[in-house]
C-alpha cells in the first residue's frame, strides 16, 4: 500500500516531540513520518539516553531507516486532524471542530481522508451499525440531510 507524502516536506523535523497519541478517527494531513529510537533497545545513545526520533517526508523513508536502525519502532504518521471524532463512552461519540496533531499507526492512513461528509455520515441516525465501516469506505454513505 502507497501512503501519502508530508503535506509541507519543507517542513518536516521541525514538529514538536510532543503530540497527541492515536485517536480521532479520521485525519486531514500527513506532516511527517517518525522513527522512535530506544537507547535502551541498542539505538545510538545521542540523547543522553533518552528516546528520539527521526522524520521523513515519506512512510517509504521511514520504513527503510526503521528497518535499519537497532532500537528503533516502526514509522508512526503525524498527522494533522482540522476536526475529528471524539469518543465520550462506550459507542458514544461527538464531532470536535478544533485542530490537533495527533501520532498514528502508520496502517491507518488507509482510511480515506476526512471530507465534509465523513464525521456527519458517521454520526447519522441511519449510519450503519459498525460505524468504523464508513471510516473504512466499506459502508453506503447515509443521508445527512
Amino acid at each position: 500500500m502507497s501512503f501519502p507524502t508530508a503535506v509541507e516536506p519543507d517542513k518536516v523535523g521541525t514538529y514538536p516531540a510532543t503530540a497527541h497519541a492515536g485517536g480521532g478517527y479520521v485525519w486531514d494531513e500527513v506532516l511527517e513520518y517518525r522513527v522512535w529510537c530506544h537507547p535502551d533497545q541498542g539505538a545510538d545513545d545521542t540523547s543522553d539516553g533518552d528516546d528520539y526520533f527521526y522524520a521523513f517526508s515519506t512512510y517509504e523513508d521511514a520504513l527503510a531507516h526503521s528497518e535499519a536502525t537497532i532500537g528503533a519502532e516502526p514509522p508512526l504518521a503525524l498527522v494533522r486532524q482540522r476536526e475529528y471524532i471524539d469518543e465520550t463512552g462506550d459507542g458514544a461519540f461527538r464531532h470536535v471542530e478544533r485542530e490537533r496533531i495527533t501520532e498514528w499507526p502508520v496502517p491507518f492512513l488507509s482510511r480515506p481522508r476526512r471530507d465534509d461528509r465523513t464525521i456527519p455520515e458517521f454520526l447519522a441516525p441511519d449510519a450503519p451499525e459498525n460505524k468504523l465501516a464508513i471510516l473504512r469506505g466499506e459502508a453506503p454513505r447515509p443521508q445527512t440531510g
